[in-house]
């Protein structure tokens, strides 16, 4: 697994690459909330090239949009592979989450 971030406009944007399972859940829910500032407005999470997930990591992803909305910032995902998008539906999260289809319409719900 691996995470790139940048930061356009006050928004942090990570993208994620490879899998995140029980072995890596934790690193990868401290570094997305590493590249989140004090001062971003919100996290955009990438997952075009994320090729599993499992519940370790969709409990990463909760509790960091629990993070983000103790301090007032958006958390949305985009650009989900049908296969994580599969388990996103399955497990319920795209009806708690907001989940754009790509990283453009993300960018343009910030503004």
């Amino acid at each position: 697994m691996e995470i790139t971030t940048t930061t356009e406009n006050g928004a942090v944007f990570a993208a994620v690459s490879g899998r995140v399972d029980g072995s890596n859940a934790k690193q990868f829910e401290d570094g997305l909330m590493a590249g989140v500032g004090e001062d971003s407005q919100a996290l955009v999470l990438d997952l075009a090239e994320l090729s599993y997930i499992s519940s370790a990591g969709l409990r990463a992803i909760l509790l960091t949009a629990k993070n983000l909305g103790k301090r007032n910032s958006k958390f949305l995902i985009c650009s989900l592979n049908p296969a994580v998008a599969e388990i996103f539906s399955i497990s319920g999260f795209d009806r708690i989450i907001t989940i754009m289809k790509t990283r453009d319409e993300a960018r343009a719900s910030l503004s």
